[in-house]
């Protein structure tokens, strides 16, 4: 195959991508990386500075990105901000569902047992990760549809195929969210176009703001036991890193992923793999 053919097959040029979480540390690696491919990004978040720094970023090295300040939980903000990037981009093309998070409510420690979970923080953490996608979902795919074309990538969790221990709401959100990848490949298939694909992928273990508690000890930044647990059930010894998703995404949503739908990737250095012994 020549470089020629192959640049083609991976092409992303002129793509305009939509992405919700876009100023946390996971999704904004995949905003940059997908911007040097050639795509317009449309950086989503609920906190408009960090939105607005990914796209100067991206802006800065030659790409072309606008930072929007949104709530996925808010249909209306989300409507208002879709008709934003039609206008500023011409269309949508492919939308990154990357807002989510746990919290330390929704989270079982010897300070607070299943039984005194609250259940404001566990509605909290299931809104965020399931609802927090089926809207943006509803409201970009419908650009989607109406061009019978594009791809949606969701992102769930290693925790949606093995829950572990600690925080079930994070675990039975992510779940649901591969779960619904699963749905709406299917139907955007069948009642739209075959043009449309659904996808998620299924981080491993990496350290981001929300799970930096549970894996790090505050004091020394040493790793907890549970980190520790982690790393020793991790056949590739170590926790991911946020470059760690791009070539994954970036082929999800590629031409060469034409025939893919309706799948959720792995990407946890074979976590999943290992048995323990």
């Amino acid at each position: 195959m020549s470089p020629e053919a192959l640049a083609e097959l991976f092409s992303l040029e002129g793509k305009v991508v939509v992405a919700t979480g876009g100023g946390g540390v996971l999704v904004a690696e995949l905003c940059r990386t997908l911007a040097r491919l050639g795509a317009r990004l449309a950086v989503l978040d609920i906190n408009a500075e960090e939105a607005r720094k990914v796209a100067a970023e991206i802006e800065a090295a030659g790409g072309q990105a606008e930072g929007y300040q949104v709530d996925v939980l808010d249909r209306t903000g989300l409507e208002a901000t879709a008709a934003r990037v039609i206008d500023r981009f011409g269309g949508v093309d492919v939308l990154i569902n990357g807002a989510g998070g746990n919290r330390a409510g929704a989270t079982t420690s010897k300070e607070l047992s299943f039984f005194d979970l609250s259940a404001d923080d566990v509605r909290a953490v299931f809104e965020l990760n399931f609802t927090g996608s089926l809207i943006p979902c509803q409201v970009f795919g419908r650009a989607l549809a109406d061009r019978g074309a594009g791809a949606i990538v969701n992102i769930s969790s290693m925790n949606a195929m093995r829950p572990l221990t600690r925080i079930p709401a994070y675990s039975a959100a992510k779940a649901a969210v591969s779960n619904f990848t699963q749905w709406l490949a299917v139907h955007m298939c069948t009642e739209y176009s075959p043009r449309i694909r659904v996808n998620a992928i299924a981080p491993g273990f990496f350290l981001t703001r929300q799970n930096r508690f549970l894996l790090t000890e505050r004091e020394t930044s040493g790793l907890t036991p549970r980190g520790r647990t982690i790393i020793e059930h991790t056949p590739m010894g170590r926790f991911g890193e946020p470059a760690d998703l791009a070539g994954c995404v970036a082929w999800l949503l590629s031409p060469s992923a034409s025939f893919v739908t309706g799948i959720v990737v792995p990407l946890d250095g074979g976590f999943s793999a290992y048995g323990g012994v």
